[in-house]
């Protein structure tokens, strides 16, 4: 559509409120019932989020993908980087009957462990008690005063790679296995906190979880194998892509995966792209057939590039390595949706993988705990998604049943765009493409009182409009949120989005609230999300993309 066309805005009132599309359960589920939710966690991943900005612990992740997970509750912990059975609590039943049998030692708790130190014992019993130093706990006899903790360990096997023990604990202290064996003389391998020997990961695992199921009363029980120790950055996806869905994503994200400072990995369906930072003085490519300790057979690379607005097509797109060269399109999954993706194009080949919750967000209509992305009862809804690229974000939406406008400053992406449409089944004569600028459009369907009950916000950190000047997101965005919330509906939905590195997070959000407030727009209701699992968040890697899904009165 021209700049000076006007979509025809029909808001088809008699149409029926649309039906929510479903998703695969992730693979770490491995139970589920009325009352019960009980998942192996992979290693590297904590229960619940350290801080409402980093990212998403696994108990945040499923509480607010699912509706029926809305009221999950924590019961019992896993450290960080330990893996294996958790179990959550559903309902008011399962938590007093849980919490009952945790309090009074009537869960059964099966760890496994590896360590490379030899013991004489091939069973004891740790009875030491445990005291805070810092990042640390530390054995101390036991004295009256202090409370008890009791682990019995026996062993169960030894070969070449290390002896394995079963660790039962009898209480339930925060690093309790690991001091317990540290002071036994037998750390556990990969635990750096408490001397264990070299490892990619710590090797310890919540085995098997047992107790009385608090609605039958029967005796239940899962197991969860070691898995032979695995890379912990192959099972870290593992546990949140479903292959039959989903075959791009991101298989290693820098400094917070193993051996992979400064390299990017992405799996686009049968091909990679690496991305290698030039700071940090690797590339990557030096290992025959594999990047970071991966496989990886059929690979492209391109080093990141700081400047991408001051180079051509050619110097920003990816270069041919190895394996199976790319057609010059090809088609990706991800959540059961396709997207045309092109290595040929330049910097961006597409799709931005780590919108891949936001983009479910639109697709099954729901945004987190309590939060439906429409109001009950809503026919006929209307998306506007702003810097639409290749109208990723539209094709859920439509998906999930929205018309959508998708407004882009690039014919190239929009004429894109309805390609994705059509690879979904979706006629994209159904739908509205606005070539302009956003800023322009925005004031004026908001002198037309067009009016949307979702705006998409997803601009680039930087741009440059020959009408308008340039937007930089640090200084701008309050503006563009305003403008935004001038064509939102009462009770509509803004979705804000940025990944600029200095704009942190609680300006950012200050920054969009401040402009709803200008347009005389209340929040009743806001979700902020980072980026997904398998671009995980560490001190060496912290988070940059942050969005936030707001309810607006």
């Amino acid at each position: 559509m021209d700049p000076g066309s006007e979509p025809d805005g029909n808001l088809r009132g008699d149409a029926a409120a649309p039906r929510p599309r479903t998703t695969a359960v992730p693979p770490c589920v491995v139970f589920e019932d009325e009352d019960l939710l009980v998942v192996d966690k992979p290693p590297g991943w904590n229960t619940h989020a350290p801080d409402p900005y980093a990212g998403e612990g696994l108990h945040e992740w499923l509480r607010h993908r699912e509706p029926r997970w809305a009221d999950l509750s924590i019961l019992h912990r896993l450290d960080k980087e330990t893996s294996g059975l958790i179990v959550f609590g559903k309902t008011p039943l399962a938590n007093r009957s849980l919490t009952r049998q945790f309090e009074e030692r009537r869960v059964e708790k099966v760890y496994r462990l590896r360590t490379d130190r030899r013991i004489p014992a091939s069973e004891w019993i740790a009875d030491w008690s445990l005291v805070r130093a810092g990042d640390r706990q530390v054995a101390r006899p036991r004295a009256a005063g202090m409370e008890a903790a009791e682990t019995v360990f026996r062993k169960v096997s030894e070969s070449g790679e290390g002896i394995d023990w079963e660790a039962q604990p009898k209480t339930g202290r925060t690093h309790q296995i690991r001091v317990h064996a540290a002071e036994g003389g037998m750390p556990i391998l990969g635990d750096r906190l408490y001397g264990g020997g070299p490892a990619r990961r710590l090797h310890l695992v919540a085995h098997r979880l047992a107790f009385e199921h608090p609605r039958s009363g029967d005796r239940v029980a899962w197991t969860a194998e070691p898995d032979a120790w695995g890379d912990p950055r192959v099972r870290l996806r593992q546990a949140v892509i479903v292959p039959g869905e989903t075959d791009a994503f991101r298989r290693l994200h820098g400094a917070s995966d193993a051996d992979a400072e400064g390299l990017h990995l992405d799996a686009w369906g049968g091909f990679h792209l690496l991305y290698s930072d030039p700071d940090s003085g690797r590339d990557g490519l030096g290992e025959p057939g594999r990047v970071g300790g991966l496989e990886v057979p059929d690979l492209y690379h391109r080093p990141l590039n700081r400047r991408v607005g001051c180079s051509g097509p050619d110097e920003n797109g990816p270069r041919w390595i190895r394996g199976r060269t790319a057609p010059e399109s090809f088609t990706v999954r991800e959540n059961g949706v396709r997207y045309e993706i092109r290595f040929d194009q330049g910097y961006s080949v597409g799709l931005f993988l780590d919108q891949r919750d936001n983009r479910r967000r639109l697709l099954t209509g729901h945004v987190g705990a309590g939060f439906p992305l429409l109001r009950p009862g809503t026919a006929g809804p209307e998306v506007l998604n702003t810097f639409a690229y290749t109208c990723a974000f539209s094709v859920c939406a439509a998906l999930g049943g929205a018309r959508v406008t998708s407004l882009d400053l690039s014919r190239k992406y929009l004429d894109w765009g309805r390609r994705n449409f059509a690879l979904n089944a979706l006629d994209p004569a159904a739908h509205d493409f606005v070539f302009g600028d956003t800023f322009d459009w925005l004031g004026r369907w908001a002198r037309r009182a067009r009016r949307f009950d979702a705006v998409l916000l997803d601009p680039p950190t930087f741009s440059r409009s020959k009408e308008r000047g340039d937007f930089r997101a640090e200084r701008d965005y309050g503006r563009l949120a305003q403008l935004a919330a001038e064509v939102l509906k009462p009770g509509g939905v803004l979705f804000a989005s940025t990944n600029a590195a200095r704009l942190e997070p609680g300006t950012f959000l200050a920054h969009v609230r401040s402009g709803l407030a200008a347009a005389g727009r209340r929040v009743k209701a806001e979700r902020y999300v980072p980026q997904p699992p398998d671009f995980p968040v560490s001190r060496e890697e912290p988070a940059y993309m942050k969005t936030v899904w707001l309810r607006v009165d």
